[in-house]
């Protein structure tokens, strides 16, 4: 018998960290190769990690809730045979520095295929085991408690399990919580399926564990008379007034997020705005939802938003492309990968639909139902959320009628999409009540100019004011 650590590999696009949020294994369970170990949190997405071992779990190396580098040791797995057969396996000792190998399906500069073979099963790449330098040894970690089985986090279903997995039973979803949340629900022998979340978007919340601990009490008070999920921020001022506020961890989603954001001023944006009637548009919207072929399929304003885009894109297609600094170039794309940004719990997000372009309206409505869902779920692997060539944002669903989107980085393009609402209309003469749109179109003003910027805008405009234009550029 031969114990092989499994070292945190690199999930995509260069990550670097990860924080470990939920073990789905404790010491002593029996795990199959390509067994659900650990969820962990990339700046991205969750994502679960595979074994790629079989064998008997002896250590979990790394606690809940914490962050740890690519390469380090998270768990211990005791496999049958030698070392020898043990890396045969795929054994994880890979060297820290060395991050060549990375998990099947989450390479760095892949594409996602959008269909995969039915019962196709990815392999685990296995990570050769160098003779490590003598270093101490890991401090050992205390052993999880077990969850009750109905508070245990549900795997995502695999296309195909490996032929020696043990079919697991069914379990409920997943409540949504930050991993602060989910360390102090566990020390307050909590369980958050129990707990009624109040957060947005069914969110449990600090606050949600304290009262539910607390006897399901309104408010949780500290002695001192604060409630207990503030975290006051430094000592009480010099006039003796007390101190508030509250310090939120940023890390994950949210951390990308402003990390993308910054970077995404360096480019000299500007923004143009324009008002259309679309009552065309919402008809055939309703006659789509009619039609049986899109039955199973969710129909909306967006999905013909999005078309409108990619056919503006083939007139103007300087749009998708991109600014090359170092070489002073501008880059065009060979087609359209759109990207459509998704409000999340755990912040927001940016999947891409690859080959827009390629794609029937009924192509398109499946592929951007199938990339909402997966983004809301928590489930888009980085590799999904890179290389987009033009982005949709949809601040209709919010309820808002306009705004000035920023850039993604290394786009040149983005369009918000306001909401769709009946409005007085002058239309043939006569203020009438019309549906009408608000189309907000920032850019990057080292790519394009104005004139282009308002000839792309003119364009979707088009097509959504009068959808048989499509007809006639398809």
């Amino acid at each position: 018998m031969a114990v092989q650590q499994f070292r945190l590999p690199d999930v995509g696009e260069g990550l670097t960290e990860a924080e470990v949020v939920s073990w789905r294994v404790a010491v002593g369970d029996e795990v199959a190769v390509n067994a659900v170990l650990v969820e962990i949190e990339t700046a991205k997405s969750l994502v679960e990690l595979p074994s790629p071992f079989a064998g008997v779990v002896r250590e979990l190396l790394v606690d809940e809730g914490r962050t740890v580098e690519v390469g380090t040791p998270i768990v211990a797995v005791e496999v049958a045979g030698g070392a020898e057969d043990a890396e045969g396996e795929g054994g994880g000792d890979g060297a820290a520095g060395e991050r060549r190998d990375v998990l099947v399906g989450y390479g760095p500069g892949r594409r996602a295929s959008r269909r995969r073979r039915p019962g196709a099963v990815p392999p685990v790449v296995a990570q050769p085991e160098p003779q490590p330098e003598p270093q101490p040894e890991p401090q050992p970690v205390p052993q999880l408690e077990p969850q009750p089985e109905d508070s245990r986090p549900a795997p995502v279903a695999q296309e195909a399990p490996a032929a020696s997995a043990v079919d697991a039973p069914a379990r409920p979803a997943r409540p949504l919580a930050a991993p602060p949340v989910r360390k102090l629900a566990r020390e307050r022998g909590v369980d958050l399926g129990e707990v009624a979340p109040t957060g947005p978007r069914g969110t449990v919340t600090r606050r949600d564990v304290l009262a539910h601990a607390d006897g399901g009490a309104a408010s949780v008070v500290e002695p001192d008379g604060r409630p207990a999920d503030a975290q006051p921020v430094g000592g009480p001022p010099a006039d003796g007034r007390p101190s508030g506020g509250e310090r939120v961890p940023v890390r994950g989603v949210r951390r990308a997020m402003a990390e993308a954001m910054v970077r995404s001023a360096e480019a000299p944006q500007a923004t143009l705005f324009h008002t259309l009637d679309v009552t065309r548009t919402m008809r055939l919207v309703a006659r789509t939802k009619a039609d049986p072929r899109f039955a199973d399929v969710r129909v909306s304003p967006l999905l013909l938003a999005a078309r409108a885009v990619v056919l503006a894109l083939g007139r103007t297609p300087e749009m998708g492309a991109r600014w090359d600094g170092a070489a002073q170039e501008v880059v065009l794309p060979a087609g359209v990968d759109l990207g459509v940004a998704a409000a999340t719990p755990r912040g927001l997000v940016v999947p891409v639909v690859r080959d827009a372009h390629a794609l029937d309206l009924l192509e398109l409505a499946r592929a951007l139902g199938e990339l909402t869902a997966t983004a809301r779920a928590g489930r888009t692997p980085p590799s999904a959320m890179t290389g987009g060539t033009f982005t949709i944002t949809n601040i209709g669903s919010l309820g808002i009628e306009s705004g000035a989107p920023l850039l993604n980085p290394g786009e040149t393009g983005i369009l918000a999409l306001g909401s769709f609402a009946q409005r007085p209309w002058v239309h043939k003469g006569r203020v009438r009540p019309r549906w009408t749109t608000t189309l907000g179109l920032t850019v990057d003003h080292r790519v394009v100019d104005g004139a282009q910027a308002g000839r792309f805008l003119a364009d979707v405009a088009a097509v959504l004011e009068r959808p048989s234009q499509a007809v006639v550029w398809s």
